[in-house]
C-alpha cells in the first residue's frame, strides 16, 4: 500500500512538472522561431515527444516510489528536486527565451542527475533500475537534438 501511495505522489509530481514545463514554454514547438531552426535529421515527429514523456514519467514515478520506499535519504530528495527543477526550466530556457546554449547546459546537467540515479541506486533497486533507463536514453537523444540546434543555427 505504501508503494502505491508513493507511486501516486510521484505521478502527480512528475506530471505536474511536465504541465509546468509545457506552460513555461508557451507554444514553443509551434512558434515561427522553432519552425525556422535547422533541426537534426533524427528529430522525431511532434507526437513522439508526448508519447515518450508520458511513458518516461510513468516509469520514473514507479522508479522513484520504489527508491524512496527503500532510501528516503536527503540525497534522494535532493537529486529528485534538482531533476524536477531542471526538467521544468529547460522548457523555459530553450523554447521561451531561445537560449540554446544555456538550454544545452541545463539538459546536460539533467542527464547527469538521471545518470547518478541510474548508477548510484542500481544495487538498491536491482531490476527496477531499468525503469529509469528510458528517461536517460531520451535525455541523451534530447541533448543531441539541442546540441545540433546550437551548432547548426
Amino acid at each position: 500500500m505504501k508503494l502505491l501511495k508513493l507511486s501516486i505522489l510521484f505521478l502527480v509530481l512528475n506530471f505536474g512538472a511536465l504541465a509546468i514545463g509545457s506552460w513555461l514554454m508557451a507554444s514553443g514547438p509551434q512558434t515561427e522561431w522553432y519552425a525556422n531552426l535547422n533541426k537534426a535529421p533524427w528529430t522525431p515527429p511532434g507526437w513522439v515527444f508526448g508519447a515518450a514523456w508520458t511513458t518516461i514519467m510513468i516509469f520514473f514515478s514507479i522508479y522513484m516510489a520504489a527508491l524512496y520506499s527503500k532510501r528516503s535519504t536527503t540525497k534522494v530528495v535532493l537529486l529528485f528536486t534538482v531533476q524536477f527543477v531542471l526538467n521544468i526550466i529547460w522548457n523555459f530556457i530553450f523554447f521561451n527565451q531561445h537560449l540554446i546554449g544555456l538550454g544545452l547546459f541545463t539538459i546536460i546537467l539533467l542527464t547527469a542527475i538521471v545518470l547518478i540515479f541510474l548508477v548510484d541506486y542500481k544495487e538498491t533497486l536491482g531490476l527496477k533500475s531499468f525503469l529509469i533507463l528510458p528517461y536517460f536514453v531520451w535525455l541523451c537523444i534530447a541533448t543531441s537534438l539541442n546540441m545540433y540546434i546550437l551548432i547548426h543555427n
